[in-house]
């Protein structure tokens, strides 16, 4: 009889380590989850342009099983319109940095430095690699900043491996990133003329 229970119990305990068991181990000091696959979310988010003839529409997959708090922050600021007009503001060799609703305004020297009226998020650093396309949450110092803005690396990046959230990945116009990244002239990491977002829409996959 003993041994019938072991039998049953170790069934039960090998079952559910094959089904994910519980929410992924997320160190509570450093925000760090490792060894966790991204799976991708039912729903898609794409960008379309303002210049669309030029830049077209890039479309990213979203990992809310690696970072369900940015995932879900970046889905409400998206479906509320927040990313509308607003401006990939940092481009240099490594991103195109994004979603800064000051950008909105006329005023490109506070470009960078703003946020959404929602709460900051909370790190959800990952152990999977910062690849080419990948779309990580943008941050100030404190590792816990992470708000509104996002950026799409255009290159692998060891640097920023555990040190910024990553919360999705582009899966299709990826060429239109690199077109953007492209633009001339900048002021610094700034283009000359905005290039702006016209939309985020997030969809079915």
């Amino acid at each position: 009889m003993r041994l019938m229970i072991f039998i049953i119990v170790a069934c039960l305990s090998a079952a559910a380590l094959s089904c994910g068991g519980s929410a992924p181990a997320r160190n509570t000091k450093t925000g760090l989850v490792t060894g966790v696959q991204p799976v991708a979310d039912p729903e898609v988010a794409v960008i379309e342009m303002e210049n669309g003839s030029a830049y077209g529409t890039i479309t990213m997959e979203l990992y809310s099983n690696i970072a369900p708090k940015m995932v879900a922050q970046f889905k409400t600021l998206a479906k509320e319109g927040v990313y509308d007009g607003t401006t990939f503001h940092r481009i240099n060799a490594s991103v195109i940095q994004g979603g800064d609703p000051n950008s909105k305004d006329d005023d490109p020297a506070n470009d960078g430095m703003g946020s959404s009226n929602k709460p900051n998020v909370t790190a959800e650093f990952s152990d999977i690699p910062y690849d080419t396309g990948i779309l990580g949450a943008a941050r100030s110092q404190d590792k816990n900043s992470a708000n509104s803005q996002f950026f799409i690396t255009l290159k692998r990046e060891p640097g920023f491996d555990k040190n910024y959230t990553i919360f999705g990945k582009v899966i299709d116009g990826m060429n239109n990133v690199r077109t953007i990244s492209g633009v001339t002239p900048k002021v610094g990491e700034r283009p000359v003329e905005a290039v702006r977002i016209k939309s985020i829409t997030i969809k079915p996959r």
